[in-house]
């Protein structure tokens, strides 16, 4: 995470994700089960969005990877200023960790 981009990462994670069609799933899914297609996205979306801590559980060793490579990288540097900046990358991380669900 940078600090003059707080949202770097979740955008990274999204240019990822979006390059994935998910469509075959979820026609396929639908197929199978009978569901709509519109309604299985629905319930993913809804069910995503509702399981935070569901959510932050399963990403944990992303989250957790993140972490130690920021770590990691201020060592090999050996100065404070990288010090300094995994300080603050680890700060944001835990904060955003800890955001309340809405």
């Amino acid at each position: 995470m940078s600090t003059e981009d707080p949202h770097a990462n979740f955008r990274h994670e999204v240019d990822t994700y979006a390059a994935a069609d998910p469509m075959p799933t979820i026609a396929n899914l639908s197929q199978l089960t009978g569901v709509p297609e519109d309604r299985i996205i629905r319930y993913v979306l809804v069910k995503y969005a509702a399981s935070n801590s569901e959510a932050l559980l399963a990403m944990d060793p992303i989250v957790f990877r993140q972490m130690k490579e920021h770590i990691q990288r201020a060592e090999s540097e050996d100065t404070d200023v990288a010090r300094l900046r995994a300080y603050q990358a680890l700060k944001e991380i835990i904060g955003w960790l800890g955001l309340p669900a809405e």
